[in-house]
């Protein structure tokens, strides 16, 4: 993967949809990716960057910021380009749906029952796929951006500091920027005209290494310094100052 400052050509972007893992992705998952990466690759102008920050073998966990629907795409054409599968946790309730489950069951991903007592069973689920070596996505903001200017919203959840104070996996914070442009959050139609530049760029693992357990303090102070690195990563690659909190 290129760590250029200008956008893949369109036929790169193709191109290396074919040079990505694909076993372990399951058949419909991988369908999937196989019906949307030219579309991405054909209607936006990928950058990605910072690619070599994920270990290419064993448990790690990503924590992303979120602006859009698109981002779950976005992210997976990163993730793949960097050498790992992803697995989302995403609202159980996308498994009622009798295709998207093939997509999510096949593709190794975990529901998660929001507000009721089902919800550790994905917590649980996150710690098992990191201790069985697997590359696990979070959005900790669980939904989009709060805040007018797309910075990363004040309240978040703590999941993926739980599970990386559990499995002692290395944190990379990534970032998106471009996809709120492409599909807005109230839009119900992506902005194809002009073309978009989407940039994704991950950065250096978040040092836990100080927190030795799962206490509420640990968990606060984790999320807290990767919550942090997102942010910090986002400004980097705006070139702007973020809010002070």
């Amino acid at each position: 993967m290129s760590d250029s400052n200008k956008p893949m050509p369109t036929w790169r972007a193709i191109a290396l949809m074919f040079r990505v893992p694909r076993r372990g992705r399951g058949f419909w998952f991988s369908f999937a990716i196989d019906l949307i990466w030219p579309l991405l690759a054909v209607v936006t102008r990928l950058r990605f960057r910072g690619g070599e920050k994920l270990p290419k073998s064993g448990g790690v966990l990503l924590a992303s910021n979120h602006l859009s629907f698109a981002d779950p795409v976005t992210v997976t054409a990163f993730s793949l380009a960097s050498g790992r599968i992803p697995r989302y946790l995403a609202k159980a309730s996308l498994w009622r749906i009798p295709l998207v489950k093939r997509v999510l069951t096949g593709g190794g991903h975990i529901p998660v029952e929001r507000d009721t007592a089902q919800a550790r069973h994905a917590y649980l689920g996150a710690v098992e796929a990191v201790n069985k070596g697997e590359c696990v996505m979070f959005f900790p903001e669980a939904g989009f951006s709060d805040d007018e200017n797309h910075w990363p919203s004040r309240k978040v959840k703590n999941g993926v500091a739980r599970v990386a104070l559990e499995t002692g996996a290395p944190v990379v914070p990534v970032v998106n920027w471009g996809t709120h442009a492409l599909l807005p959050a109230t839009a119900k139609f992506p902005k194809l005209f002009p073309r978009k530049t989407i940039d994704i760029v991950a950065g250096d693992p978040v040092d836990l290494s100080d927190l030795n357990g799962t206490d509420r303090e640990s968990i606060n102070e984790a999320t807290k310094r990767i919550m942090h690195a997102i942010t910090e990563l986002l400004a980097t690659l705006r070139a702007e100052t973020p809010p002070t909190r």
